[in-house]
């Protein structure tokens, strides 16, 4: 367990971090996810039965971060990847043209990660992703976000990640994405501009 931001006695907006059983917390998290992703009641119901099945799979582990109260703010979850998954059927031919499809083997792949908006911006995000790629086996991690300048892809370029493939569409989503990856372990220090 990490206690995040701070140490010492529990109070009322601390933010624990660790495992989390995400079949028994899948509504939880969906909340969450709906909530910083602005899903819909339909893509929730679809999006609780692919987290549900993901769940299932060999190596697939979620942490999430959750109040002093028990309130669950965040989440992240992933697994080995595995190139007859469907998100790699799809992004293999972008990656493939640019001489990236090896990033497909060998890889720990950030399925979701989600911070409630009241939550975002003080570091949740990264401590959930960086834990759960310290547990990972891989050498290197891989995920996809929109493909759009945003907190979130900023969070990942400072952990090491970077793209990929951009421009990468998938049949379901109304906006294209953007593959990365980043060697493990991640970066703990953002790097400096410049450098």
């Amino acid at each position: 367990m990490l206690r995040f931001p701070g140490h010492g006695r529990p109070h009322a907006d601390d933010i624990v971090i660790g495992p989390l059983d995400l079949t028994a917390h899948v509504d939880a998290a969906l909340a969450v996810q709906a909530m910083a992703f602005g899903l819909g009641p339909d893509e929730v119901a679809v999006r609780r039965q692919i987290v549900l099945r993901h769940m299932t799979l060999p190596g697939a582990r979620a942490f999430g971060a959750t109040t002093a109260s028990g309130r669950l703010v965040g989440f992240v979850y992933g697994m080995p990847n595995d190139r007859g998954h469907w998100w790699s059927t799809v992004v293999e031919p972008y990656l493939r043209s640019l001489g990236h499809a090896d990033w497909l083997d060998d890889s720990f792949v950030i399925t979701e990660l989600h911070v409630h908006p009241r939550h975002q911006q003080h570091g949740i995000g990264r401590a959930l992703i960086t834990t759960i790629t310290d547990g990972a086996d891989e050498p290197r991690s891989i995920l996809s976000a929109i493909d759009v300048e945003s907190p979130a892809r900023r969070l990942y370029r400072s952990l090491g990640y970077r793209d990929l493939a951009r421009q990468v569409h998938f049949p379901s989503a109304t906006k294209p994405y953007a593959v990365m990856g980043a060697p493990l372990p991640l970066l703990r220090t953002p790097p400096r501009p410049g450098s």
